[in-house]
């Protein structure tokens, strides 16, 4: 018994050992109920419908510095390197946003972060990565003597559906060890093997959100959304993220396509279809030709029942044939849509690159729009710069009669969220 609760001591001063948030987070004497500030940070973000990110620094030639620096694990630069990680991710993160930032060993930095599906894309995840990277590389070649560490990074989702968060956490952070270190680890090898099953046997599974039509109240199209198979996979976060590090992204969202073309055959639906797909894979060369057979392969849809909603998150710069393959896919009659307008800095630009067909305003702008003229301003600001564009406009995330309220008297002209429906598994196929 008190080698039970000695181990359980020990556990949570390991889990305790906390950079970041300093302000937020309270410690109490283990006398009757022992916290753990990070199962309390998780379990709180989960309640409040976010995902989790564990983010893994290793350090690439930690054995050469560790020669050089003699007694590398009492030398200065494990403190140089804590204090330079914080401060960069102080700079670069909202506080909010950061549940924790962990030395589980001296060979390497966790950050933990809350990732909302509504703000968040794993582009950005990615470029938060890389950037940290480069200026904590900087910061720690300025220091005196100088120090020239080379990072590596990587990031797996705690899944929410286990029965201990605890052990969520541990798999998640050794999948991001395994990611990051790119090396052949049983964690990693099961998990791209798992992948590769789920690309080789399509197990994607296909949800839907009603988009309604304000002034009449009727259905107007549908999103369709994206779940794994039951387990880690199963969430779209965890999913895509896999299949961008692991090179399969372009795989996984052509599997995505072709279920839903199966899905419109199979209920002869000539509803409206809006779906996700990220800029890399508007981008890919192959794009435009893959698509076409899958039309040629489902003669009796329409390009126009589709629209592609690509995120303002993930940005457009630099990605190679994207404007022609652009182009070529408007002329074969789809359609697009800039997704979570407002929520970033790149909205206009990226509604003047693409001038899309559909504008879809941000959770962010939206909610308690009621209670903020500041919001309904924005929104009004939107709309304006929607009708020169020629672009229709759907507010996302509407999840109160108040705030569909403000729709209607801006006469905004699609809607979408929990208020209308909640999304739903397709069984026997598209309601109509």
């Amino acid at each position: 018994m008190v080698r039970c609760y000695i181990e359980k001591v020990k556990r949570v001063i390991q889990w305790g050992k906390l950079l970041l948030p300093l302000a937020s987070i309270r410690y109490y004497p283990p006398q009757f109920n022992l916290r753990n500030p990070i199962l309390e940070g998780v379990s709180a973000a989960f309640k409040a419908r976010h995902d989790v990110a564990v983010i893994v620094f290793t350090i690439k030639n930690y054995y050469e510095l560790s020669e050089a620096e003699g007694n590398f694990h009492s030398s200065p630069f494990i403190k140089k390197m804590k204090r330079v990680f914080q401060n960069c991710i102080e700079k670069e993160m909202e506080k909010n946003d950061v549940i924790a930032l962990h030395d589980y060993y001296e060979d390497g930095i966790t950050l933990m972060i809350k990732v909302d599906y509504e703000r968040h894309s794993l582009s950005e995840i990615d470029e938060l990565v890389n950037k940290i990277i480069q200026e904590v590389e900087r910061d720690l070649l300025q220091q005196n003597p100088p120090v020239r560490p080379v990072f590596d990074g990587g990031y797996m989702f705690v899944e929410k559906h286990n029965f201990s968060i605890q052990s969520s956490i541990e798999r998640a952070h050794r999948q991001a060890i395994a990611m990051a270190e790119r090396k052949i680890d049983a964690e990693l090898n099961e998990m791209i093997f798992t992948f590769k099953k789920i690309i080789s046997k399509k197990e994607i599974h296909l949800w839907a959100q009603p988009i309604i039509d304000v002034a009449t109240s009727e259905i107007h199209a549908w999103e369709m959304l994206t779940r794994g198979p039951k387990g880690v996979l199963e969430d779209p976060f965890p999913l895509f993220s896999v299949a961008r590090q692991t090179g399969m992204l372009y795989d996984l969202e052509m599997i995505i396509f072709e279920k839903i073309f199966q899905q419109l055959k199979a209920t002869k639906s000539r509803e409206n279809i809006f779906v996700n797909c990220t800029p890399l894979t508007i981008g890919n060369i192959r794009f435009p030709r893959d698509i076409k057979q899958l039309l040629e392969k489902y003669r009796r849809i329409s390009p126009k029942q589709i629209t592609f909603e690509i995120t303002e998150h993930d940005s457009i710069d630099g990605v190679e044939n994207f404007t022609y393959n652009l182009k070529v896919l408007r002329l074969m009659g789809f359609r697009f849509a800039v997704d979570d307008t407002g929520a970033g800095y790149n909205s206009l630009n990226t509604i003047s690159e693409i001038m899309p067909d559909i504008i879809k305003v941000d959770r962010s702008v939206i909610e308690n729009i009621h209670k903020s003229p500041v919001k309904e301003s924005m929104l009004k600001g939107l709309l304006l710069v929607a009708r020169e564009a020629g672009s229709l406009v759907v507010a996302e995330g509407i999840e109160n009669e108040e705030e569909a309220s403000v729709l209607t008297r801006n006469k905004v002209d699609l809607a979408q969220g929990y208020y209308y429906a909640r999304p739903t598994a397709l069984v026997k196929g598209i309601a109509t």
